[in-house]
C-alpha cells in the first residue's frame, strides 16, 4: 500500500529495491538514467507515486523531463522536494489551490479574455514545489517542454541558449492550458503548455542518455466517453485536445529506436483529467506501475533500444464485424493487410508487443481487431489488452 515513508525504505538493501549504482560483487558502471513525467493534468498526481517507487529502487536519474503537471513534478523532483512533501501536498490539494474564475477579465474583456482561470493560483502551486534560480543552478538537469505561442514553435527549458530562466516561470507556462491558464512570459518568450506539441518528451530527454523512464498518465489511451457534446466547453476542448495529443505521441513511439525506453503507463484512463476526488488512486497507481515496470529493468538496460516491457501477443480479426475500411492497413501497413474478399487480417499473427502498441486495434472503428496475450491466460491477457489501449 501507498504510505508515507518512515524512513524504513530508503534505497537498497532495506526498501527492498535495486541499486543501480552497486551490487554485492562489487562496483559496476552506473547507466545514465533520463526520467520523463508527462501531462496529464490532475492524473500526474501518479508521478509522485512513481516518483516514490523510483527513489526506493535506489535510482539516482541524471537527468528529469516533463511537460506540463509532468513538468511541475519533474521540477520538484530536480529542486529536491521528498517524497514526504509532495505525498502530503498532494493529498491536501483542493479545487480553489488551482481553479478560480476570472470574473473580471470575463466580464470586462469578454472574448479578449486571456483565460478562464486566473493565473494566481497557479502560480502560487509552482512557487511552493519549485526551487527559486534558473536551470544553470539546478544540481540535477531537468528539462521542461512549452510552445512560443507567438513564433509557434515548441521550446524546450533546460537545454543550451534556454537554461538562463527562472525554471518556475518555465514550469507556470508548460502547465498554462491554453484558455484555462493565461500564457507565462519566460525570459522574453511568451508560452503556453508544453503538452500541446510534445506531452511526453522523450525524443529531446534521449540525448546523453544510456536509457529512459517515461512515465504516461494523461493520453495512453482515448477510451469511450458518451455525452461528452453535453457536457460543455472544457470537456470537449479537453476530449479534442487527448485526441491530438494521442495522435502525436503515439508518432514518435512508432519511430522509437535508442536509447531503451522503459514506457510506464499508470491505468488512470477512468479518472477525469480535472478530478480532484482521486488523489489517494492516483499515488497507489503511479506506485504500483512503477513497481511492476522496475522489474523489466534489468531487460531493458541490456538492450540496444526499443521500448520494453515487452509481451507475446496475437493480433485477431472478427471477419464478421471487419467492413474492409482498411484503416488498420493504412495505419499499419507492416502488420495488417486485406484479403481477397477485402476483410482485414495480420500478416504475422504473433508479435511482440510493448505498451507503445496495439494503436492497429484502436484505430478499427468497428472493433473487430483485437489483441490477446498467447499464453490463454485470462489475468495476462487482460494486462496486454490494458496495456495495448
Amino acid at each position: 500500500m501507498y504510505r508515507v515513508d518512515d524512513g524504513s525504505m530508503n534505497g537498497y538493501p532495506n526498501g527492498g529495491g535495486t541499486n543501480y549504482e552497486s551490487d554485492r560483487s562489487g562496483p559496476r558502471i552506473r547507466p545514465r538514467i533520463g526520467v520523463v513525467f508527462g501531462g496529464g493534468a490532475l492524473k500526474g498526481m501518479a508521478h509522485v507515486g512513481a516518483l516514490k517507487a523510483l527513489r526506493e529502487a535506489g535510482i539516482t536519474p541524471r537527468l528529469y523531463a516533463g511537460s506540463s503537471i509532468g513538468a511541475m513534478i519533474a521540477a520538484a523532483a530536480a529542486s529536491g522536494r521528498s517524497i514526504d512533501e509532495l505525498t502530503e501536498r498532494a493529498l491536501r490539494f483542493r479545487r480553489r489551490d488551482l481553479f478560480r474564475i476570472n470574473h473580471v477579465g470575463m466580464l470586462m474583456e469578454r472574448m479578449l479574455s486571456r483565460s478562464i482561470y486566473l493565473e494566481s493560483p497557479l502560480r502560487a502551486l509552482c512557487d511552493e514545489l519549485v526551487a527559486e534560480g534558473t536551470f544553470e543552478e539546478l544540481e540535477t538537469p531537468l528539462l521542461v517542454t512549452a510552445v512560443d505561442i507567438e513564433r509557434g514553435i515548441p521550446l524546450v527549458f533546460g537545454r543550451p541558449g534556454f537554461r538562463d530562466v527562472r525554471v518556475r516561470d518555465a514550469v507556470y507556462a508548460s502547465c498554462a492550458l491554453p484558455g484555462f491558464f493565461p500564457p507565462g512570459v519566460v525570459g522574453n518568450r511568451v508560452c503556453i503548455d508544453g503538452g500541446t506539441t510534445d506531452n511526453l518528451p522523450v525524443s529531446i530527454a534521449s540525448m546523453g542518455m544510456d536509457a529512459l523512464i517515461a512515465v504516461d498518465v494523461g493520453i495512453a489511451d482515448v477510451p469511450l466517453a458518451t455525452g461528452i457534446a453535453e457536457q460543455g466547453f472544457a470537456s470537449i476542448f479537453m476530449r479534442a485536445a487527448t485526441m491530438m495529443m494521442h495522435e502525436q505521441q503515439q508518432a514518435t513511439l512508432e519511430r522509437w529506436t535508442t536509447p531503451p525506453l522503459l514506457l510506464v503507463r499508470p491505468k488512470v484512463s477512468h479518472i477525469g483529467w480535472f478530478s480532484f476526488s482521486h488523489v489517494e488512486e492516483l499515488l497507489q497507481m503511479g506506485y504500483d506501475a512503477m513497481n511492476a515496470a522496475l522489474a523489466h529493468l534489468d531487460t531493458m538496460l541490456a538492450a540496444p533500444g526499443g521500448i520494453f516491457p515487452r509481451t507475446s501477443v496475437e493480433i485477431v480479426v472478427d471477419r464478421a464485424k471487419c467492413t474492409g475500411c482498411a484503416l488498420c492497413v493504412a495505419r499499419s501497413p507492416g502488420l495488417m493487410a486485406l484479403d481477397a474478399q477485402r476483410k482485414a487480417y495480420a500478416l504475422v499473427r504473433e508479435h511482440e508487443f510493448s505498451p507503445a502498441d496495439g494503436s492497429v486495434a484502436n484505430c478499427c472503428p468497428t472493433e473487430a481487431i483485437s489483441v490477446v496475450s498467447v499464453s490463454a491466460e485470462p489475468a495476462a491477457m487482460r494486462e496486454v489488452l490494458e496495456i495495448s489501449a
